[in-house]
């Protein structure tokens, strides 16, 4: 498909490897199997889902807890990425 057409057709119908492709270099929060946070942008990723993040807060229990800049995450301890929500909380 075009990037135009797939623009249109909405996030439902996008690929994983799409997602991660937009994603690089913005926002994000990824999920640890533990159920810590970590919130900051994606700088890059391979495939193992093994993350380099830039900006990294860690959040437990929503709370944050430390900021580390740069930060590598082992792919096999994430639950899941997200992007940032831009609505106000």
């Amino acid at each position: 498909l075009p990037s135009s057409m797939a623009d249109t057709i909405g996030p439902a119908k996008r690929s994983p490897t799409e997602f991660l492709k937009q994603v690089t270099g913005r926002p994000v929060v990824v999920k640890l199997n533990t159920g810590v946070d970590y919130r900051g942008v994606l700088a890059c990723l391979d495939g193992y889902m093994n993350i380099a993040m830039e900006q990294t807060e860690e959040y437990v229990n929503g709370q944050l807890k430390n900021k580390y800049g740069d930060a590598f995450i082992r792919g096999n301890n994430v639950l899941y990425i997200s992007t940032v929500s831009t609505k106000k909380r």
